[in-house]
């Protein structure tokens, strides 16, 4: 719902403040004295076209703010978070529209900046206008179907998100079923060239780190001499062999731990050394040894290192590819398996998937009986509500025609396409919503529509035994619904805007005290002309009409509603009929 709205520098409007609360808001005012203004700050907000022309004359720009609350609106929260905006702890977005004198227009959304578009999508769910140019709601197809299939109840929701749920099945299906198809071709050239890959990877026979060993083995055979020289020469730097004047490494040791041993007795600390000394030795001996075995050992072997370049080799062609090492070799092997089996069961998920697909056709073929037959049951009795309600706003003979014709081809909501027609009287042509109607016919006719819907809507939500509920219904906002009626008709007019005020917020631009009367706000749009200050600011300058925007209530409102029915506020006999209306609209609410 709408909060409230703050508007500066918007044609005749210098600076105002617009609250909103629950229920039914009336905005009244003299003609001209800005009404229009506040419709098209809304409007702003809403994502609609910024024109120029509408910035207050001497001001550099126009700014709307507007505050929604949208706590019960998850997918709209979910939106303001994926545009960048915030959310208030409180449950609210501040939405924010600046149109500048020479022609550009900002928005923001949660304090982020964001197309005008995105507030269109927001809006789309939050606030409907009913008004003299445009009808936002009920304007498509899809629209009245969605209105007619929430009027239909609950049980025939289920019905259609069951429907819908197979209509996604079935189309996913069909999508993978059309890829398989497509590209048999094309996994068919994979599956080969995976066969041929495993095959290669099959005859050589890697074993995990081969790759390693034999690069260490080639290196090794190949410097044989070199390896051979330097472990001789450490050796006998260690073991003493062919040193005839310094002695092996392990005699140093000896020597000098026997000397710590035999000077531990005056110092125990020179034991410690003396240990560790022989640890060394200890050490150096076992290094001597090992040494002598690998020159030993070491022998050149030109055969074995041909063979272990060949193997290499062959190791090589695998990792060129398909990895860089023989361990990724054998993980795209395992990977090249698993795939292959998927590709060659091709054959027998198509024929699965076909087989569901067959019983899907079948399950939204009932599907979309029940649905028709839902359609056109609600049909009847949605075209019996709105006609009934026409008869009470001065729109005697009219009559709602709720269509529910076959659609080309079945689609995600059925096989049927709904219509909205209007006989205007009786024996006339039922022609589509907005063709043959005035703009305050039409806007009745949306009046009639939407108590209609809300109503449903509320014997919806009252259904405990399901434990379901209905989504909430948008901010209704009515300009000059009750044009081309007067009397009675304008107090069921009234009526009708009171009682649909009772499941969502209305907000109602009227010059009719009739319905003023049935407010649980009333707003006015006040005027004046300034003579001119002696600061000379472009809002002081004499002839620039300043607007501004009050609530009022008891006498204020008596006051109100008396101008509104003779344009003598100050009137007896006004005053006491306004007094009399105020009393008449609280009956039966």
């Amino acid at each position: 719902m709408l909060e409230e709205i703050a508007i500066e520098n918007l044609g005749v409007i210098r600076a105002a403040r617009v609250p909103l609360t629950d229920g039914l808001t009336v905005i009244t005012g003299e003609t001209g004295a800005g009404k229009t203004m506040v419709l098209t700050g809304l409007g702003l907000l809403m994502g609609g076209k910024a024109d120029p022309a509408a910035v207050r004359p001497g001001a550099d720009g126009a700014v709307v703010e507007g505050r929604l609350r949208v706590a019960a609106h998850p997918s709209v929260a979910a939106r303001v978070d994926e545009a960048g905006g915030e959310v208030d702890d409180d449950g609210t977005v501040v939405v924010l529209r600046t149109v500048a004198a020479a022609g550009r227009s900002r928005a923001h959304l949660g304090g982020r900046g964001v197309p005008q578009a995105v507030l269109a999508e927001i809006a789309d769910e939050l606030v409907t206008v009913h008004g003299q140019a445009d009808q936002l709601r009920l304007r498509t197809a899809a629209k009245q179907r969605e209105a007619l299939d929430s009027f239909a109840g609950l049980d025939h929701q289920d019905d259609l998100d069951a429907y819908r749920a197979a209509w996604s099945e079935r189309a996913g299906l069909l999508a993978e079923i059309d890829d398989l198809t497509a590209r048999a071709a094309e996994r068919a050239r994979e599956a080969e060239l995976l066969r041929l890959g495993l095959a290669e990877v099959e005859r050589v026979d890697p074993q995990p780190g081969e790759d390693a060993e034999l690069t260490a083995l080639v290196g090794r055979l190949g410097n044989a001499e070199q390896l051979r020289v330097a472990a001789q020469e450490a050796h006998d730097a260690v073991a003493g062999d062919d040193v005839e004047t310094t002695g092996s490494a392990v005699e140093a040791v000896e020597r000098a731990r026997r000397a710590l041993e035999a000077a531990a007795s005056d110092d125990p600390a020179l034991g410690g050394h003396a240990t560790r000394l022989a640890e060394a030795g200890y050490l150096l001996a076992d290094v001597a040894t090992e040494l002598s075995s690998y020159v030993n050992d070491l022998q050149a072997d030109p055969a074995g290192l041909e063979t272990a370049h060949a193997r290499l080799a062959e190791l090589t062609t695998l990792t060129r590819s398909y990895g860089e090492t023989i361990d990724d070799v054998l993980r795209w092997a395992s990977d090249a398996g698993l795939r292959l089996l998927d590709l060659d069961d091709g054959g027998e998920r198509l024929a699965g998937m076909r087989e569901r697909t067959a019983e899907l056709d079948a399950e939204l073929a009932g599907a979309a009986e029940r649905l028709t037959a839902g359609r056109r049951k609600a049909a009847e009795s949605l075209s019996d509500a709105v006609t009934q309600e026409l008869s009470g706003l001065a729109m005697k003979g009219a009559r709602l025609v709720v269509d529910v014709a076959p659609a080309d081809e079945p689609g995600p909501w059925g096989a049927d396409q709904v219509a909205f027609l209007l006989e205007p009287h009786p024996g006339a042509p039922a022609r589509p919503l907005g063709k043959g109607a005035s703009g305050g016919e039409l806007s009745r006719v949306m009046l009639a529509v939407e108590v209609a819907l809300a109503t449903a809507r509320v014997e919806a939500r009252t259904d405990t035994g399901s434990g379901r509920v209905t989504a909430p219904l948008p901010t209704f906002v009515f300009d000059e619904v009750d044009a081309g009626v007067g009397g009675r008709a304008a107090v069921e007019v009234g009526r009708r805007l009171a009682v649909l005020a009772r499941s969502t917020q209305v907000v109602v631009v009227t010059h009719l005290a009739q319905v003023a009367a049935f407010a649980d706000s009333h707003l006015v749009v006040t005027k004046s002309t300034p003579d001119g200050d002696a600061d000379g600011t472009p809002d002081d300058r004499a002839g620039i009409t300043v607007t501004g925007v009050r609530e009022v209530t008891d006498d204020e409102r008596v006051r109100e509603l008396a101008r509104m029915l003779s344009g003598q506020e100050e009137s007896a006999t006004a005053r006491q009929h306004a007094v009399e209306l105020l009393e008449s609209s609280t009956v039966g609410r």
